[in-house]
């Protein structure tokens, strides 16, 4: 088969190379998997809770590798590290709460009848994760799959294609059994084919639309369950009661950090009148503060997008806009690693609005919209007027506001005061156009569980 090639955005190179596995082969791995997934559910909750923790703790010990092979995949500069706090944030609160989340809930227990509800896994879990953020992405599912008795198939994106590798080397290091938890490498093709034949009992995606959908027709007919987490054009509104130095921080963090390559960044910004000149004035100087460069400099705080196709998207977005009326004001020149290619400056853009496909259609990249509002209604109108819902930030110093506005807002997470955040205790979902499902908190082990009841009567 063609070996599927990683380009590095660092320099064009090929940084890695794998063969994809055969249909057969493919077959033989989920078989592998099925088979090793019921010894591996009738071990005790404690466990393998003990187990998935190992593994991520082995997961930690190579973070120097890691942080190094992440800006080689993907561009992420060296300075921010890896993932880890992330991942063991969630690794924690999902193995604090799986005992209590996982066991029987009793409705009756008496001398005639004994009466509850169970929760079983699903079998084998199937992981297609992103490139953007691979190990929080694939900890999200892996982590209550395992737990919860579940085997488990991952599938790292062709960009991350170490990710994967270096997961199942963790986790096999720690104690967890080679076929329960394996990192396979696939083609579209095959990977399609799998789902067709109902070869798992779960499938998470995290990537684009397009993806999505081709998942969906993948499993049709097949009753198997999807998570999907597509696309995003998360917005930020700032009210007129906002601290807005906070705001400016948070939002423009929000809109370029990882090269805004972020499934909840901010990619549009809608700004009360009374605060929006000042607002754009300190946005714009906290972006030409930006420096791009090669991710392994220490000076560097933006690296190259991942690709530099991903990169021609968002050229494309920007120029569009410009022509249409729309004023950048950030200089390219300010950010001379601009090369075309993968490595792109960061923009603003003002006097923009919803015809432009930077403010309606998915960005992924350093660049964001700002829009004057005079009042709440207009903001929340502008805040729908999108085919997607993930999260929403609201700017205010008070909850009740927040909350109503929230309850407007056609959106998976409504944040207040910050962005950009997952936090573990709170379900991790979205709606219109973003997809379906949704994991983390208690929801998270549902996911990756189907409810079974018991209803027993003494004669």
């Amino acid at each position: 088969m063609k070996p599927i090639q990683l380009i590095s955005p660092v320099d064009g190179s090929v940084y890695a190379e794998r063969t994809p596995l055969s249909h057969d082969a493919a077959v033989a791995a989920v078989a592998r998997a099925k088979a090793a997934q019921k010894a591996w559910a009738a071990r005790p909750l404690t466990e393998r809770v003990a187990l998935v923790q190992a593994g991520v703790a082995k997961l930690n010990g190579m973070s120097a590798v890691i942080v190094e092979e992440l800006a080689w995949q993907m561009g992420r500069p060296t300075r921010f590290g890896g993932e880890f706090g992330g991942v063991n944030a969630r690794t924690d609160y999902m193995a604090g709460i799986a005992a209590e989340t996982l066991a029987p809930k009793m409705v009756e227990d008496s001398d005639t009848f004994r009466r509850y509800l169970a929760r079983e896994a699903l079998g084998v879990v199937f992981i297609v994760a992103p490139w953007n953020y691979p190990y929080l992405t694939t900890i999200n599912t892996l982590v209550p799959a395992l737990i919860a008795g579940n085997s488990v198939v991952l599938k790292a994106s062709s960009q991350t294609l170490l990710v994967g590798e270096r997961m199942a080397e963790a986790f096999h290091a720690a104690g967890v059994p080679a076929d329960v938890f394996q990192n396979v490498v696939l083609d579209h093709a095959t990977t399609e084919a799998l789902i067709g034949a109902r070869a798992f009992g779960f499938v998470n995606f995290t990537g684009s639309v397009g993806g999505g959908v081709a998942m969906e027709k993948a499993a049709a007919g097949t009753f198997t369950p999807l998570g999907l987490e597509l696309g995003g054009k998360d917005p930020g509104y700032v009210r007129a009661d906002a601290n807005l130095d906070a705001a400016v921080d948070t939002l423009m963090d929000g809109a370029m950090f990882n090269s805004g390559q972020c499934c909840c960044g901010i990619e549009r910004i809608y700004v009360h009148e009374s605060l929006y000149d000042a607002f754009v004035e300190k946005a714009v100087a906290w972006v030409n503060a930006l420096k791009l460069g090669n991710p392994f400099d220490a000076a560097t705080t933006l690296g190259p997008m991942a690709n530099k196709r991903f990169a021609a998207v968002v050229r494309g977005q920007v120029a569009e806009a410009i022509a249409a009326g729309a004023m950048p004001l950030i200089d390219p020149a300010n950010f001379p690693a601009d090369d075309g290619g993968a490595y792109l400056a960061p923009q603003v853009l003002v006097n923009v609005d919803h015809s432009m496909r930077v403010m309606t259609e998915e960005s992924f990249g350093p660049v964001v919209g700002i829009m004057k509002v005079k009042d709440d209604a207009e903001a929340i109108a502008l805040m729908n007027d999108s085919p997607y819902g993930l999260t929403a930030s609201v700017w205010t110093e008070d909850y009740d506001t927040a909350a109503a506005i929230g309850a407007q807002i056609e959106t998976g997470t409504v944040f207040m005061n910050r962005a950009d955040y997952l936090d573990p205790a709170l379900c991790w979902t979205g709606c219109k156009d973003t997809g379906r499902g949704g994991s983390l908190s208690y929801l998270g082990f549902h996911s990756v569980t189907r409810p079974k009841s018991y209803h027993f009567k003494k004669v």
